[in-house]
């Protein structure tokens, strides 16, 4: 086995908040989702969907962020609260429907993080808006009506139709 020969000592540690890192300063910063997985809540009694994000601009390029959504849990106020959050998300990305949250994926949006009222040494994401600084706003898009599906192309008279999907 190879000597390790280290000195704990000569190493200078960034000071931590108990995780390794200090949290995001309070502002704007360019994330991408990067992963996603749907956990149970330590009760049992529902399940979270995570986030792991990373800052894809600025000083902080790099810096990871987990957001956890409780979609499923006894409280139907949090629930609730999950389900705006992730709308707020969804539109800043430009998604109006998500079937799978791997569609979050490797789209970059703005967040606006600040640090989370009830665990000062972590950060929670207070808003979300579109890349190009469009503002996100559920109410204005309910009041418009939905697109309409586009029509499909009719085929050539000399040949049948053929479904992609077999």
């Amino acid at each position: 086995m190879p000597a390790l020969n280290f000195n704990a000592r000569a190493i200078e540690i960034p000071e931590s908040t108990g995780g390794g890192f200090k949290p995001f300063p309070p502002g704007e910063y360019e994330m991408m989702i990067v992963k996603s997985s749907t956990r149970p809540t330590k009760q049992g009694d529902g399940s979270y969907l995570e986030l792991e994000m990373h800052c894809v601009s600025g000083e902080l390029t790099g810096r990871r962020h987990w957001e956890r959504l409780n979609l499923d849990n006894p409280s139907q106020k949090t629930v609730k609260i999950a389900q705006e959050q992730l709308a707020r998300l969804c539109l800043a990305l430009g998604l109006d429907q998500v079937n799978d949250s791997e569609e979050l994926h490797d789209r970059p949006f703005m967040a606006e993080i600040g640090i989370d009222k009830k665990e000062p040494t972590k950060n929670k994401i207070w808003g979300y808006r579109s890349i190009d600084g469009a503002p996100v706003s559920p109410a204005k898009l309910a009041n418009q009506p939905a697109p309409k599906p586009a029509a499909a192309p009719s085929a050539p008279a000399s040949r049948p139709a053929v479904r992609p999907w077999g």
